[in-house]
């Protein structure tokens, strides 16, 4: 049990500490929106992550050869969408920029919604070919003839949830950070480009490496 928990813990925070397109977006969408706003999206992709890992334990080796064949179109269809949100993200920004509120303060994007943005982070990491080919390389490194307990594969996953939750929180609290300290609008503005920026890029690259 003890093992399980470490090795989901690992496996938790190996997928969710690295700085990519996912945790870019949250920062952007936490530092725009609400400090609660972006805790719903952290826990969409620390979802993401436990289902995958649920995959990883119980769908076995036999998996991989299931998702093989669907990772190129999930590469080019996560660089689309990636894409698509730079190019909104740019979008809707200038409009907030060009509208702001009638008191004078900058104008805070509220149409998104908790759920919203818990589904739309589990969607953008479902679909993240990083995470697919990470938890698939979790799949392939577990021995055919191992056959954990059923307690230990829930550890597991439970693990790895928990553990993507709590880097996830802390990647939307950076973002509520930056949010206060940019107050103005063309911080804001400016957040939101760059944020973009490296959303698209991501996107750009992985359509280039998908071809």
């Amino acid at each position: 049990m003890i093992a399980a928990l470490v090795a989901g813990l690992l496996a938790g925070y190996g997928i969710a500490m690295p700085v990519g397109a996912v945790a870019a977006y949250l920062v952007a969408l936490t530092a725009r929106t609400s400090l609660r706003t972006g805790a719903f999206a952290a826990l969409g992709v620390a979802t993401a992550d436990g289902m995958y890992a649920l995959i990883a334990v119980w769908g076995g080796a036999a998996l991989a050869a299931v998702l093989r064949p669907v990772t190129l179109p999930l590469r080019r269809g996560s660089a689309v969408l990636l894409i698509a949100l730079a190019v909104r993200g740019m979008v809707m920004a200038i409009r907030r920029r060009r509208r702001p509120s009638p008191d004078g303060a900058p104008a805070r994007q509220t149409a998104s919604g908790v759920a919203r943005a818990y589904l739309g982070l589990w969607a953008m990491t479902m679909v993240n070919p990083l995470t697919v080919l990470y938890f698939m390389a979790l799949v392939l490194s577990r021995p055919s003839a191992a056959a954990p307990a059923r307690a230990d594969q829930a550890m597991f996953v439970v693990a790895v949830f928990v553990a993507s939750a709590s880097w996830q929180l802390v990647v939307a609290g950076g973002g509520a950070l930056l949010g206060r300290v940019l107050t103005g609008s063309r911080g804001q503005l400016i957040t939101a480009m760059v944020s973009s920026a490296l959303i698209g890029g991501l996107g750009v690259h992985l359509l280039i490496a998908a071809s």
